[in-house]
């Protein structure tokens, strides 16, 4: 299976949405954030595809922290069916090395607590766990991973 990333735009918005609600369904983001996003001058988009369609995407969004810049993921979506793939961590180590070409110095994110999958992947990439988000999901806590990039 070969796996391409390539930058993701408007155009891509009804399948992004549409993978989005999968994962996360009442937590996703809404067509409209999405929208802006992929739209927003400090946000980076990357789609991963598979037989040139759309399989999962990554967005995250550089802003200035104690006078360096910091990069944070805000979605990271895997269509179910192409979970546990590698593609989840290529879009990720894309994301990181377009963040370190800007001189982004560390890179943080967010997860569901129970969502053990996405923790292992992430703690295997090098974030460590920072603290702990209460009630930042509906129903469940958050964990706040931050990762060195430099």
């Amino acid at each position: 299976m070969e796996i391409t990333i390539e930058g993701a735009s408007i155009h891509d918005l009804n399948r992004l949405y549409e993978i989005e609600m999968k994962c996360f369904k009442k937590e996703a983001f809404t067509k409209q954030q999405i929208a802006f996003l992929l739209t927003n001058y400090n946000s980076i988009g990357l789609v991963a595809k598979v037989n040139n369609q759309i399989v999962g995407f990554i967005i995250g969004r550089l802003y200035a922290e104690r006078k360096s810049l910091v990069g944070h993921i805000l979605t990271l979506d895997i269509s179910p069916t192409y979970r546990q793939k590698g593609i989840a961590q290529r879009l990720l180590q894309e994301m990181e090395k377009i963040f370190g070409e800007k001189g982004v110095k560390a890179c943080c994110l967010e997860v569901r607590e129970d969502n053990i999958a996405a923790l292992n992947l992430y703690q295997k990439l090098g974030y460590r766990k920072v603290g702990k988000l209460k009630n930042y999901y509906e129903n469940a806590h958050g964990i706040y991973l931050r990762k060195t990039l430099t």
